[in-house]
């Protein structure tokens, strides 16, 4: 499908949206590796941090075929005012239940946005978008199972988890921060927009929650968290992409 100058735009700030998110979450939830509380835990924040990472190659390929630089170069030579990932993603590992918690809100708005694109008119995308359903329904049903668990757990268990969601949940809502494109983007029939990605997922995440007695803050305490897709980041930021670039400039090509 051939787009137009705006329509190509469009189309490339939703892909480095999607592939920034997953880039930075994923190596926010490597650095679990070694350190989580339990072995199978520690596998399982490792195993997913991987998976993010593969399906955010995958999403700056797709962008180089749209004429945008090679995914190595996207990945580590940017500043953050030139990442599009929302701020949520960026915020250190902190304790374990924020981790938990983070990984809750996101891989469930994650799903819904592929189930979403897996019909898009983006094809390459649309298969891509079929692709990772599988490996993020496993991220879900992980995070799922520790929500509810701890949440019915004890007195101690439930409130960590609360506090945690109280913390997450304004930022979570800067996931959907809503593109000047959306209206081109949704008469191409590439992505409906964040705003029926937001709906779906308040309501998917209201059922879990309750099976967890939790319960999501008071619509009168939701100030989203935006501007990160805008460029305006968090201190976070910065020092990881240093981090993270730390390789690539000693030699440009190591593989990852």
């Amino acid at each position: 499908m051939k787009y137009n100058e705006q329509q190509l735009t469009a189309v490339k700030e939703l892909l480095y949206k999607i592939a920034d998110d997953q880039l930075i979450i994923g190596h926010r939830n490597s650095e679990w590796t070694g350190l989580g509380p339990i072995l199978e835990e520690d596998i399982a924040f490792s195993s997913i941090a991987q998976d993010k990472l593969g399906q955010s190659l995958h999403i700056y390929e797709l962008l180089h075929s749209l004429g945008e630089k090679d995914p190595d170069t996207i990945a580590f030579t940017r500043g953050a005012k030139d990442f599009k990932c929302c701020q949520f993603v960026e915020h250190p590992i902190g304790e374990y239940d924020f981790s938990l918690m983070r990984n809750f809100l996101f891989s469930h708005s994650e799903l819904i946005r592929f189930e979403m694109l897996s019909n898009s008119s983006l094809e390459e995308l649309a298969k891509l978008a079929r692709k990772y359903k599988g490996e993020i329904k496993y991220h879900v049903m992980h995070s799922d199972t520790w929500v509810k668990q701890l949440g019915k757990a004890n007195d101690e268990s439930r409130a960590r988890m609360q506090s945690a969601l109280n913390e997450s949940f304004n930022l979570a809502l800067g996931i959907f921060e809503e593109s000047e494109f959306a209206g081109d983007l949704n008469e191409m029939k590439v992505f409906e927009g964040e705003k029926v990605l937001q709906n779906n997922w308040l309501e998917q995440i209201t059922q879990v929650l309750e099976r967890g007695s939790l319960e999501i803050p008071a619509q009168t305490k939701w100030v989203p968290a935006y501007r990160g897709r805008k460029g305006y980041h968090t201190e976070y930021l910065q020092p990881l992409l240093d981090e993270m670039g730390e390789v690539f400039t000693v030699d440009p090509k190591a593989e990852w």
